[in-house]
C-alpha cells in the first residue's frame, strides 16, 4: 500500500496545490512514485474545479516544477483515507481537526511548516492577495518543506529508495 500524503490550504488553488506538485517531482526524482502518492484539497468550497491559480503557476515553472490538478474541497472521508495531512496554516489545521469529533485521527494532522529545515516560519502564508514576490516565496517555502517531508516519510516508514 503506498503512503498518501493531502495538502490542504483554504482554496485549493495556491499553495496546496503547489505542496503536492512539488512533492510529487521530489517523489519521482528519488524514484518513489509508487511507493507515496499525493493530492491536495481546500477547506473551502470557492473553487472546486479550478486550476492552480496562474501566478502561482509562474512561480513554479521558474523552478522547473508544473502545477497540475483541479481544486477540491476536503471531505471528512480524507482524514481516514490519507496516512498523513499537511495544513498550510493554523485556521486550515483548525478546520481539518473540527471534521474529527471523536479525535481519533488528529496525530495525522501536521502544519506544512513543520518540515521546513532551512525556513522558520510556522505557516505558509496565503500569497492571493499580494504580489508576485509573496507566491515565489511560497514556492521557496514549500520546496524546504517537502524535503524536510520526504526525508520525514522516508525514515519514519523505511521506505527503500530505489
Amino acid at each position: 500500500m503506498p503512503y498518501k500524503l493531502l495538502f490542504v490550504c483554504l482554496g485549493n488553488i495556491c499553495r496546496s496545490p503547489s505542496a503536492e506538485n512539488i512533492m510529487k517531482h521530489l517523489i519521482n526524482q528519488a524514484g518513489l512514485s509508487k511507493e507515496i502518492i499525493c493530492d491536495s484539497a481546500g477547506t473551502s468550497s470557492y473553487h472546486i474545479g479550478s486550476p492552480p491559480d496562474r501566478r502561482m503557476t509562474t512561480a513554479a515553472k521558474l523552478r522547473g516544477i508544473e502545477l497540475v490538478g483541479e481544486a477540491r474541497q476536503f471531505q471528512r472521508s480524507d482524514l481516514e483515507k490519507f496516512d498523513l495531512i499537511l495544513a498550510m496554516d493554523r485556521e486550515n489545521y483548525r478546520d481539518i481537526l473540527m471534521l474529527d469529533r471523536s479525535r481519533q485521527y488528529q496525530d495525522k494532522v501536521k502544519l506544512m511548516c513543520d518540515f521546513c529545515t532551512r525556513h522558520n516560519l510556522k505557516e505558509v502564508p496565503d500569497p492571493y492577495y499580494g504580489g508576485p514576490e509573496g507566491f515565489n516565496q511560497v514556492i521557496d517555502l514549500l520546496l524546504d518543506a517537502c524535503e524536510g517531508l520526504l526525508d520525514y516519510i522516508v525514515t519514519q516508514e523505511q521506505l527503500i529508495i530505489s
